[in-house]
């Protein structure tokens, strides 16, 4: 059986390595907003952020519904 340790340590390895990959991915993302190269409307830019941003949201709540599992209390009669 694994450890809570262990899960934290992998959790730890694993969430790291995905949020910077995340960031890099982000990072290149923000070098298409150059004019010079790319063209582009408010639209796009909307359309773009609108899903981004719609994927965090999902993300995070999957994490807090993780959380709230935990934390739940069942009914039970008053005795």
């Amino acid at each position: 059986m694994e450890t809570k340790n262990s899960k934290r340590e992998r959790f730890e390895k694993v969430a790291s390595n995905r949020v910077q990959r995340i960031l890099d991915t982000l990072a290149l993302l923000q070098n298409c907003a150059n004019r010079n190269n790319y063209d582009y409307s408010q639209e796009d830019v909307d359309q773009m952020f609108s899903v981004i941003n719609k994927a965090l949201k999902d993300t995070k709540s999957a994490f807090v519904n993780e959380m709230n599992k935990a934390t739940k209390q069942g009914f039970k009669f008053n005795k």
